[in-house]
């Protein structure tokens, strides 16, 4: 493990501070203005930080973090493939494409201008999920007490002891059906403002002001007030039917009708029967920041994963393009992590497998006596190298009896190589030599993150991808803070040291592998 001295951390310390950061490097750094000769040693850190505030509060969802990673991809001259159609002639070395699955998972790829198949492929792959809750199929609940309630179930371990007194809001994508043309289509919502909230009880009742724990009794989120029962208790009328919004046995229906209201006026929807369904989910409104006395913290909603997707996108973005490039460099952000990848928009379906399968049979279509088949296939997989790439936890400093000495990495010094004796994790010796051969040539400084054999190890999408590709493969981390908490903290310089050190995986993977080859 590369060792830290006391005057390396005062060091990089003393360069914490936001303030001090240029306007001018911030402007050239920024994601829409990608400047490809930029070397990863010559990167500024500090640059990545504002960009990453912007993303982590401008896309709550994993539906809106794929659209967000599909714009700036179009900006910059990456074409979209879509996998009903036939990708022969569409695929040509120096050429950058991308292609999504279920909204909700993006691969992204550039192909070296000296390509040839058979050659390998530098791979990122993480995940752009998140502990949160969605709402059930039937969000509507009796009112109880004044309170008009919602419906939700928890994704992963969402619901958890964090979420009690939060600004919640609610987005996600909604399917409507054009009632003229008959057509189908999917538009993403963001309510900009807290509209729930799971209040906790005052200890004074006698109980734990979250109760029992209950999640689905004592964890329902309010989202108004009705007092009408109170008016109709006082009058010999007859009680109102509740309103219903898109008619009888439509979706909106079993939803909670001002919900409904709300949803249709940010979307311009002026007939909710056209709504058919949606994938609504609650999430913390409070805007992504900085903190600490020198600006030194990053506290934001989601940081697990959009905190190392979000790195290895921009590395991407950022990542030199040279004559000489030979291989292809790609960046796959999956859905469903947090709960095990086994969807088809997850790491274990075949999104990556055959998404590289079709680039490479494309690719060979165009070249002279090269044919494609499992042969082909096979070269390719053993020339090339993954780095599973998801946050993994920080020294924590209350509670140190968790860190295990020399292995449990610290915010604002750089990513940590994760290792697992019982292969939770795929870095082993081989693969750690080669991404700390990287960091040397990037300029950048690796730590090594390994638990305690008393605690329990988490999981990524390196070991299921490497073993269905059969390619060398590591497990890289950014460390956090309150991991699986609704609210997170990183260090305000690792989603930038992010991007060196996976731009430096990108720019001299080529490099290092002739060096195993020799």
């Amino acid at each position: 493990m590369t060792r830290h001295t006391p005057d390396f951390l005062r060091a990089r310390s003393s360069n914490l501070s936001l303030r001090s950061v240029a306007m001018e490097q911030s402007m050239t750094m920024r994601s829409e203005a990608v400047d490809n000769r930029v070397h990863a040693k010559d990167l500024k850190p500090e640059a990545f930080t504002k960009p990453y505030l912007e993303f982590m509060t401008g896309n709550p969802t994993v539906f809106h973090a794929v659209d967000y990673f599909k714009e700036k991809l179009v900006k910059v001259g990456y074409k979209e493939l879509s996998s009903r159609d036939s990708w022969a002639g569409k695929l040509e070395p120096g050429g950058k494409y991308f292609t999504t699955r279920n909204g909700s998972s993006i691969i992204a790829f550039a192909v070296g201008k000296a390509y040839k198949p058979g050659n390998g492929l530098a791979m990122i792959a993480g995940h752009i999920d998140a502990l949160t809750a969605r709402l059930k199929p039937t969000s509507t609940k009796p009112n109880s007490h004044g309170y008009v309630q919602l419906g939700v179930a928890q994704y992963a371990g969402a619901l958890n002891e964090t979420w009690w007194d939060r600004d919640l809001s609610i987005g996600g994508r909604v399917i409507v059906r054009d009632p003229e043309t008959g057509k189908t289509t999917v538009k993403l919502v963001k309510l900009d403002w807290p509209i729930a909230r799971i209040p906790t009880l005052a200890p004074h009742f006698g109980l734990s002001m979250t109760g029992h724990g209950n999640r689905e009794t004592e964890m329902v989120p309010i989202i108004g007030l009705d007092n009408s029962d109170l008016h109709s208790a006082t009058t010999t009328t007859t009680t109102t039917t509740p309103e219903v919004l898109g008619g009888e046995g439509s979706f909106t229906s079993t939803q909670p009708p001002k919900l409904v209201k709300l949803i249709t006026k940010q979307l311009s929807i002026t007939d909710p029967s056209t709504i058919l369904n949606w994938e609504l989910e609650l999430f913390d409104s409070q805007p992504a920041t900085v903190g600490g006395m020198d600006k030194e913290f990053i506290f934001a909603g989601r940081i697990d994963d959009k905190l190392c997707s979000w790195a290895a996108f921009m590395a991407l973005l950022h990542a030199k393009s040279d004559p000489s490039d030979a291989g292809i460099k790609l960046v796959a952000l999956f859905d469903d992590e947090e709960i095990g990848s086994l969807l088809r928009q997850g790491a274990r379906g075949n999104f990556l497998p055959i998404t590289i399968e079709r680039a490479v049979e494309a690719l060979a279509s165009t070249a002279d006596d090269t044919p494609f088949g499992p042969g082909l296939l096979g070269q390719t997989y053993a020339s090339s190298f993954l780095v599973s790439s998801d946050v993994t936890h920080a020294a924590h400093p209350n509670f140190p009896q968790t860190n295990l000495p020399g292995h449990s990495p610290r915010l604002n010094v750089g990513v940590a190589l994760c290792v697992d004796a019982s292969a939770h994790m795929t870095t082993d010796s081989v693969s750690m030599a080669i991404l700390d051969r990287v960091a040397a040539l990037a300029g950048c400084v690796n730590q090594r993150h390994m638990i305690r054999n008393d605690s329990r190890s988490g999981g990524t999408v390196g070991p299921m991808l490497s073993a269905a590709m059969g390619v060398k493969a590591a497990d890289v981390g950014i460390p956090q803070l309150s991991m699986h908490s609704i609210r997170a903290t990183t260090g305000s310089l690792d989603p930038g040291l992010g991007v060196k050190f996976y731009k430096g995986f990108l720019d001299h993977w080529e490099a290092v592998d002739k060096e195993w080859r020799a």
